[in-house]
């Protein structure tokens, strides 16, 4: 079967590092995703059990011409799998020849360990845990609809909609096709873990956004004004760089910088399907941005996400369970990177108010760099101190660190994250606190309630 052919061929992918296991199956040309990426990840999930089974029946030595990411694959579904599916076709055939001996070798291997059912073979860190567990997160994109309109769309479609939680234990017990609205973000909808919108309609129109909440919110913290002018600095892959083009209302201007080519070409793809028009994009180092460029002088906010280690990424948590901490090496290099950029963003002169934020869980990359880049503005910016009810804080690794934001799937139901909100020292602070207005209701491109609404107008593409 085809199904089983891309399995094989994301799985080689993800091992010589062609890219990540979501993003291989989403680029893939299998159709139909949703199988595709659940026998990737259970493939992967078992792959030292699978390759200890394979090995003690010889069936690579049997088999020749089996490749050893198909023969995972192939044996994962016959052994812990539902079955071959579709038949099986000619890979039923193949190994039938061994299933007794591959049975065998499973038995003998939970008797030598000790246990009774597949999961327990898992070792600790790739048995489901709190990463599994994390909600899915829908961003609803007030460029093209607004939040009653998304309501309204998902009730018709027999989802039932259980209004604004009101603690992260609501959103813990999410079950089947209930939804809420996030406690804290208000364009923000929560669905169970591991709900898949990826074809639903209004995902593919741009009116959904599937970002994680840790991911909403360095740009709710930013917070431009519409008609104020914005730098996202590494913005690729740009779901940041739509929802900051959405709290902008589209009024102002955002100057998008990345160094990946094919990363900008999807990106610009995504802004306009977003409806994103107050977007210049640049194939551009921001370092190599100057600061006393023209272009810039108006610039009073910064977003900084740079490259990082990706630690805190539930998805990798799920596709690579025993990646770990990432080297010393490698993580000097990043933060080396991340100090460089952090320290060149705080130059431009008209710079009020800047977000650095990672997906990282390395204090490497958090505190350590917010610290460095302080004491180098030698007092000109300071941590600006933003969500008092947010329960988890930075590492207390230098005054005023608990400013910052850290998240994670253990205490705030989503993935890892770290967000550090900088201010000009002589400015004010006017972080956004608990309680954010929800912004003004664009009008909708999506399915049409029954009361009559003024035709929207057609949006320009991005630039």
């Amino acid at each position: 079967m085809a199904l089983y052919m891309a399995a094989a061929s994301v799985l080689a992918g993800v091992e010589s590092r062609q890219g990540s296991l979501k993003g291989l199956v989403y680029s893939s040309s299998f159709q139909n995703v949703k199988p595709l990426y659940a026998l990737v990840c259970e493939t992967q999930r078992y792959a030292a059990v699978l390759d200890a089974v394979i090995a003690s029946a010889g069936l690579l030595r049997a088999e020749k011409k089996l490749r050893p990411h198909l023969a995972r694959v192939l044996v994962y579904e016959l052994l812990l799998g539902k079955g071959f599916r579709g038949g099986g076709g000619r890979w039923k055939a193949l190994l039938g020849r061994h299933q007794a001996r591959l049975k065998a070798e499973l038995a003998r291997l939970k008797v030598q360990r000790g246990v009774s059912r597949n999961e327990d073979l898992l070792e600790e860190g790739s048995r489901p845990g709190a990463a599994s567990q994390v909600p899915r997160y829908v961003r609803v994109n007030t460029l093209k609809t607004c939040l009653e309109d998304a309501i309204d769309y998902f009730k018709r479609q027999g989802f039932s909609y259980q209004g604004r939680a009101s603690s992260l234990a609501d959103l813990q017990a999410l079950k089947g096709k209930h939804f809420l609205l996030d406690p804290l973000l208000p364009d923000l909808l929560v669905f169970p873990a591991q709900t898949d919108l990826h074809e639903h309609p209004l995902y593919h129109a741009g009116h959904l956004v599937l970002q994680d909440k840790a991911s909403c919110l360095p740009a709710m913290l930013l917070a431009p004004p519409p008609g104020s002018q914005v730098i996202d600095a590494c913005a690729a892959p740009g779901n940041k760089t739509s929802h900051l083009a959405a709290l902008l209302k589209n009024q102002g201007k955002i100057f998008a910088f990345d160094l990946d080519a094919k990363r900008l070409a999807s990106m610009a793809t995504l802004l306009a399907r977003a409806g994103v028009s107050c977007c210049m994009l640049a194939e551009h180092d921001f370092l190599a941005v100057s600061p006393a460029d023209q272009r810039y002088a108006r610039v009073q906010y910064i977003l900084l996400d740079p490259s990082c280690s990706g630690s805190g990424m539930p998805s990798r948590q799920l596709e690579e369970p025993e990646a770990g901490r990432p080297s010393e090496e490698r993580l000097r290099a990043l933060a080396g990177f991340q100090l460089r950029a952090l320290c060149h963003a705080l130059t431009f002169p008209s710079l009020q108010r800047l977000v650095y934020s990672t997906c990282s869980l390395c204090q490497e990359e958090n505190e350590d760099v917010v610290r460095d880049a302080l004491q180098q503005s030698s007092g000109a910016f300071r941590l600006a101190p933003v969500l008092p009810s947010w329960p988890h804080r930075g590492l207390s690794t230098f005054p005023g660190a608990e400013h910052c934001l850290r998240a994670s799937p253990d205490t705030t139901l989503t993935g890892g994250f770290f967000i550090a909100v900088i201010e000009r020292a002589e400015v004010p602070s006017s972080a956004p606190q608990d309680k954010i207005p929800a912004p003004d209701c664009v009008p909708s491109l999506a399915p049409k309630r029954k009361r009559r609404r003024k035709a929207a107008a057609s949006l320009p593409p991005c630039t």
